[in-house]
This record gives C-alpha cells, structure tokens and sequence, in this order.
C-alpha cells in the first residue's frame, strides 16, 4: 500500500510535494484549486512543468486529484450542470498535464429528482467532460448515503458505469472508482472484521470488478454504523477504531493501492505526520 493523505496546494502546486514529503506520505491527494468556489486556478505550463519535476525528484509515488465539492453532475438545474461539467472538465485537464492517477469525484445528489433521471445526467457530464481531456481517469467516490447522494451502494455506482459504457465504451475505460472507509461504514457495510472487509470486496468486485477499484479514502467516522452521516474522525478515534481500521487495510486485494488520509487531525489542519506513521502501522 501507499499510505498518504491530501495536502495543501497554497503557493503553487509544486509546494504541495514538498508537505507531502514532510509528513512521511508515499501518496498524496490535491485540490486543483479552492474546493468552494467555481472560479478555475490558471496554471501556467512552467508551473505544471516544476511540479512534475518536483514529484519526480520526490518519494511519493502516486498524486491524484479532488474534484471541487460545488459539481453536481446529477443537477437537473443547467447553470448548476454546466459549471459542474466545466469545473470536472478543468480538473480532468490539471490531472493530464501532472500525470494524476486520477480525478475523485462524488457522483452527485438526485435533490429530490429520480434516482434513474440522475444517473443518466451523470453519466452524460461524465461522457463530455471525459471527451475533453486526454487521458486522466475519473474516480467515482461512494457517498455516505446522505439525503439524495448518489453512491450510497455499488448498485448506484455500477448504474454510472453502464450508462457511460453505452454511450462510450472507448471513454468508459477511463472511469475508476475510490472507496472511503468512513462513507462505506456510515452507509451499512460492515469493514470491521476481516471476514466482513472481504465480504465488502466481494460484493464490490461482483457489481462493478476490483480492476476498477484505483484508490483508498482512510478515514475513521464519527458518526455510528449505518448513520448515512459523513463524518470523518482521526484514525482510531471513531466508531472503526483501530481494529477496523487494521480489518479494512488487512484485505488483501487492496494491497497495491494508494491509501488517502482525509482526517481532521490532531489539530483540526488535516492530516500530519502521525496520522500518517499511524496509517503505516495499522497497514502491516
């Protein structure tokens, strides 16, 4: 596994591997600009270039990027719709020219709108925004389960899937998926025993196939089993606990991925140092 977490971009790209490095990550997961708000960073092709080289002279062997939390690309509202495919457009296209394993997206919320209507409009914005880029893969998240999110279970994100394979088999193959331990345990699915984590891996490889599976979000969650809340707790400190944190890292068909930290901290600023050294122990 390559245990990481997501850094701050503040300065320029390149700083971002630079607080990586120094909290001990092998993987590391950016913004490619300010999560609130629409208005796209404009790097220039010298910044992209000193990142590259930056991450290249670095230990850290996989960056993959975070979509904005602003897209919904299940929105039936077309303001809303079109700055969600532009922004997911943006970030696909950061993700080409630093070589990102990825771009995490959550899928969307149905507000209130069919669960089946929804879908199609992700797949669709999926569809476009992919056509756009290159080569950079989309990572769908599941969702925690809250109010109309979509992804709540592998049968939302498989409904994704085929619906992009059917309008585009040729794009489809550039749609991977990311699990958080936090959403997968607040929406019902029990990681914490080894039996359980590879009953999870199971179910998912039989919905969607764990060749797609390309990233880990390693979270603790404050809120309880089944909860549907997304609340993410420092390792150890929730409802997983440290023991369900070593089932979950224990399943052995997730042992080559990179593993995202996206904890609160010890001092409210995110992941650090310990969290990370944590991470590594209850990995092995």
């Amino acid at each position: 596994m390559l245990i990481g977490a997501h850094v701050s971009i503040a300065g320029g790209l390149d700083k971002s591997v630079g607080r990586a490095e120094a909290i001990g990550a092998q993987a590391m997961q950016i913004f490619n600009q300010s999560p609130r708000m629409w208005r796209p960073t404009d790097y220039s092709q010298d910044q992209f270039d000193l990142f590259k080289e930056t991450f290249k002279a670095s230990d850290i062997d996989s960056v993959v990027i975070h979509a904005v939390y602003l897209i919904n690309c299940a929105s039936k509202d077309s303001g809303i719709q079109s700055k969600s495919r532009i922004s997911l457009t943006q970030a696909l296209k950061v993700g080409d020219e630093i070589g990102a394993d990825g771009v995490i997206l959550h899928p969307g919320s149905t507000k209130g709108e069919p669960l089946a209507d929804s879908i199609e409009r992700v797949s669709k914005a999926l569809v476009d925004s992919l056509g756009k880029s290159e080569m950079c893969p989309v990572l769908l998240e599941n969702t925690a389960g809250a109010g109309g999110t979509i992804g709540r279970d592998f049968d939302e994100l498989a409904s994704i899937l085929g619906n992009v394979e059917s309008l585009n088999s040729t794009l489809a193959e550039r749609v991977g998926f990311c699990l958080d331990s936090c959403h997968l345990f607040a929406s019902g699915f029990d990681i914490r025993t080894p039996e359980s984590a590879s009953d999870v891996a199971d179910k998912f490889d039989r919905a969607i196939g764990l060749d797609r599976l390309r990233c880990i979000h390693l979270n603790d969650s404050k809120a309880p089993f089944g909860s549907n809340r997304d609340r993410h707790e420092n390792l150890g400190e929730g409802e997983l606990g440290k023991a369900g944190l070593i089932a979950f890292l224990g399943e052995p068909r997730f042992k080559d991925l990179p593993v995202i930290l996206e904890v609160p901290g010890f001092d409210r600023e995110g992941p650090n140092k310990k969290q990370v050294a944590l991470a590594k122990r209850l990995s092995t």
